[in-house]
C-alpha cells in the first residue's frame, strides 16, 4: 500500500543550511534510500568530506558548486550531478542568491556516514 508522507523532519546544520528531509533514517526510518531538499544561502559553506553513500542531487533553483580532488565545478538550475562513495567532496554555494536542490542518498544520509573533515 503507497504511504503518504505528510511532512519532513529538519536536520541540524551548521552555517544556516536547511535539510528537510522526506524519506530517510530520521524521517521515515528508511536506511536503504533518503531524499531530503535542501535550502542553502548565498555564501554557504560546508567542511570537505568523504561519504559513505552515493548521492544525486538536482538543483532547482541557483548554484551548488561542487568541489573534489581534481578542482570544482558549478551545477545550475536544472542540472544534476552525481558523487559516488568515496570521493573526498564539498559543496558550497558561491552566488548571493544560494541554492534550493533535492539530494537523493543511497544508503541514507546519516550524520556519521557522511564523515566531513573534522579540521
Amino acid at each position: 500500500m503507497p504511504e503518504l508522507i505528510t511532512s519532513a523532519t529538519q536536520i541540524p546544520v551548521p552555517g544556516g543550511k536547511v535539510i528537510d528531509e522526506y524519506v530517510g533514517r530520521v524521517n521515515s526510518g528508511e536506511s536503504a534510500v533518503s531524499i531530503a531538499r535542501m535550502l542553502a544561502p548565498g555564501g554557504w559553506t560546508e567542511p570537505f568530506q568523504t561519504p559513505e553513500f552515493d548521492e544525486f542531487t538536482i538543483v532547482l533553483r541557483g548554484t551548488v558548486r561542487v568541489e573534489h580532488d581534481g578542482g570544482h565545478f558549478d551545477v545550475e538550475a536544472g542540472q544534476a550531478v552525481v558523487t559516488r562513495a568515496g570521493e573526498r567532496i564539498r559543496y558550497t554555494t558561491p552566488t548571493a542568491e544560494g541554492a534550493e536542490y533535492v539530494a537523493v542518498c543511497l544508503p541514507a544520509f546519516g550524520p556519521d556516514l557522511a564523515r566531513r573533515d573534522t579540521a
